[in-house]
């Protein structure tokens, strides 16, 4: 995908207008003319608040690019205590690090597990027996995203003793979703601590400022402390201070440049704070700012900006960055898509809102930079910090739906950046063009895994961004910018498809690793899903090439014309071709996703029966596993209910209580431990509601045609575009 300055430059979709649809009943022809939704009053009735420590809904502040978790303090004062819930970090997206590789690992290197396909030999990056070995770990775990620095207070009573959590009292901690400004208040030996954190819009930078009667006493400090990088869910290792360097060069006062060296990697953080306040070095890594009764300070202030280059740039003040800031949310929130649910009957409106508007917040700060993000964003590391391009659609297609294509622009890049990477492993594997990886790094290398190099539904991924793209600007400058990596796309899943001459077909697998990962990928056939996907991407392709000007494709049409049709049993579709009832009693049919519903969803189901999906759906809604499922399944469910006509079911859909369909009050959606948070749920709700409520392409012509029309559900939304 070729650059676009217009599209790099643009920072959360602020410059879009606003279409302004705005409905309000089931006949459009009739829908009244109603005043624009109060979107401040939508937004701010989702404030959130805590009135006390609370480990498991730490708070988030950033741009997309760069964010920073905080507990009760406003800062990461007390982080230890997140261990186990929701680890505080500062994360970016081009702070990464390699630990030290002595015996020259790499991916290129790894060997090879050989599978017969179709009578020839495709090598992997397998883990044979799902064991892995020292150079599977490393290479798994390097790169990893790196806590950039811990910046907390230093809180200590008047006998010098340090505070502990339970020293806090009147805790009232607020994150103004309006205006992106975390404020913080709480008691400490009495006296009041008032603190606001803010992250610049901009830039990777954090302001904070403190008011207390503590700050001229000397006992509340803010503390700046630099960990070593680990790919470990926590993403900081505190136990090697010799493994790594912290450098500070303080030319002139208030203000200190550090430069970090962690084994071969670098960046630099520069600090700036209140005049006559103090740095000091107290140990290895750590640093603290203090004010002092000398100087009589009653508020502390600091902005703290990290960066991946010695760039030397004015910082700007706490009063800047708050109103560019305050500026940047303003506009995030009006422009956009909005949909106001406030005039609904049904219990469950003001929950569904909440969700809605606080995954809005979330993916815009963790899932709307310049790459993939991972699944747990730019807040801790899951997976050893890599992300995982399947996943990719889930955390960020939806913004193409709230008209706010430029927060999926940004990562798209990625593609065209990696395209020689996924075009050189198609052609070790025997196909042409692109095969994207999928557990990945920056730059496109994927993990050796026992599942993951076998997926391949990540595959069609990239086209359908790009017609996301093309369906908000239709134009020449759309298809230039997208046509390699939609015709290199398409090319490897022609070509991955195996021409089957016993039953005259083309097929998919085995070796290949369905959706629903339950299934062995040595006998895993045709899955419906995958299936479709397959069927829909590269018909898409070939639209692209008639946009183009270069006629179909003849072997694309080929494949299309014989590919196996999804497999049938006892009325369903089966999740995949060798998923019979038999294998069934063995196996669990009903763990994992229910990924056959994304095949009339997710996609508007080509080639698919509308009432045998729905008999699969109802099957499906009777006999799943559902603790062992995942937050994004139940958007899933949601997409298909929609289009089969029931949306009373996908109301339902989207409310299953079930572990994995929770969401706290920091808006997150928890999995299991370890996995506390899951932005994919997020991005999937996102996408699922807009097209509930703006429709699909072939959709009734009513209002709201995914939500239900018994009264109980009133509508209202502004600027959202149609699902394909």
């Amino acid at each position: 995908m070729r650059s676009n300055a217009r599209q790099m430059k643009l920072r959360f979709g602020l410059l879009l207008p606003v279409v302004g649809f705005l409905f309000f009943a089931s006949d459009l022809s009739s829908a009244p003319v109603l005043p624009p939704i109060d979107r401040q009053a939508l937004v701010r009735r989702h404030t959130i608040v805590l009135h006390q420590f609370d480990v498991n809904n730490p708070l988030t502040v950033g741009n997309g690019e760069f964010a920073f978790t905080a507990d009760a303090t406003g800062l990461q004062t007390f982080a230890d205590a997140f261990t186990n819930t929701i680890p505080l970090g500062t994360l970016s997206q081009w702070g990464w690090h390699s630990s030290p590789n002595p015996d020259g690992w790499s991916s290129a290197k790894y060997p090879q597990k050989e599978f017969d396909v179709f009578g020839r030999k495709v090598g992997y990056n397998d883990v044979p027996g799902n064991k892995q070995t020292p150079e599977s770990k490393w290479l798994r775990a390097n790169p990893h995203r790196l806590h950039l620095g811990q910046i907390g207070f230093v809180l200590t009573h008047a006998n010098g003793a340090v505070t502990k959590t339970n020293d806090l009292s009147e805790v009232v901690q607020t994150l103004d979703l309006w205006s992106g400004v975390l404020h913080s208040v709480f008691k400490f030996d009495g006296q009041q601590v008032d603190v606001e954190t803010i992250c610049h819009p901009d830039r990777d930078l954090l302001a904070v400022r403190v008011v207390s009667p503590l700050v001229k006493e000397g006992r509340i400090k803010i503390q700046l402390h630099f960990p070593y990088g680990t790919g470990s869910t926590i993403t900081a290792d505190w136990t090697r201070p010799e493994a790594h360097e912290t450098l500070m060069n303080q030319a002139s006062v208030p203000e200190a440049r550090f430069t970090r060296k962690l084994d071969n990697d670098l960046y630099y953080v520069a600090a700036r704070w209140s005049e006559g306040a103090e740095l000091k070095e107290v140990a290895k890594h750590r640093f603290t700012i203090s004010g002092s009764s000398k100087r009589g300070l009653k508020a502390l202030e600091l902005v703290c900006e990290f960066l991946p280059k010695a760039v030397v740039k004015p910082l700007p003040d706490f009063s800047q960055t708050r109103a560019a800031a305050v500026e940047h949310w303003k506009q995030f929130w009006t422009t956009g898509g909005a949909i106001d649910l406030s005039g609904s009957k049904d219990p469950r409106w003001s929950e569904l809102e909440r969700r809605i508007v606080l995954s809005q917040y979330l993916t815009a700060i963790q899932c709307a930079g310049s790459l993939p993000p991972q699944e747990t964003g730019l807040t801790y590391n899951s997976w050893e910090g890599k992300f995982h391009l399947e996943m990719h659609w889930w955390h960020a297609a939806h913004f193409a739906l709230w008209n706010r294509l430029p927060l999926l622009e940004k990562s798209l890049g990625y593609y065209e950046r990696i395209l020689a990477s996924a075009q050189a492993q198609a052609k070790r594997q025997g196909y042409t063009g692109a095969r994207w990886p999928k557990m990945a790094d920056p730059k496109g290398v994927d993990s050796p895994s026992p599942v993951g190099p076998f997926l391949i539904w990540q595959q069609p991924h990239p086209i359908f961004y790009a017609e996301l793209c093309y369906r908000a600007h239709p134009n020449r400058v759309t298809l230039d910018n997208f046509r390699d990596v939609v015709m290199q796309s398409a090319e490897f899943m022609s070509t991955y498809a195996e021409w089957d001459a016993d039953q005259r077909r083309f097929v998919l697998g085995p070796v290949l690793q369905g959706s629903q990962e339950i299934f062995p990928k040595t006998n895993t056939l045709n899955p419906t899903f995958e299936l479709t996907y397959w069927r829909w991407g590269l018909e898409t392709a070939q639209q692209w090439r008639q946009r183009l000007g270069l006629g179909r494709e003849p072997e694309w049409d080929r494949v299309l014309t014989n590919l196996a049709k999804p497999a049938l049993e006892d009325g369903k579709y089966l999740f995949t071709e060798t998923a019979t009832n038999t294998y069934s009693a063995e196996k669990k049919w009903t763990d994992d996703h229910p990924s056959v519903t994304a095949a009339f969803g997710l996609l508007p189901g080509p080639g698919l029966d509308p009432e045998t999906m729905r008999a699969t759906l109802h099957w499906i809604w009777d006999n799943w596993n559902w603790p062992d499922t995942w937050g994004w399944d139940y958007p899933m469910l949601a997409m298909c209910a929609a289009r089969l006509g029931e949306p009373e079911r996908a109301i339902d859909a989207l409310f299953l209580d079930t572990p994995k369909n929770h969401y706290a009050i920091n808006g997150h959606n928890y999995q299991r431990p370890g996995l506390t948070i899951y932005l994919p749920a997020n991005g999937g709700l996102l996408y699922a509601v807009a097209m509930m409520a703006a429709g699909w392409d072939g959709a009734p012509k009513t209002n709201a045609p995914g939500f239900p029309s018994n009264g109980q559900w009133d509508v209202r939304w502004e600027n959202l575009r149609t699902a394909p």
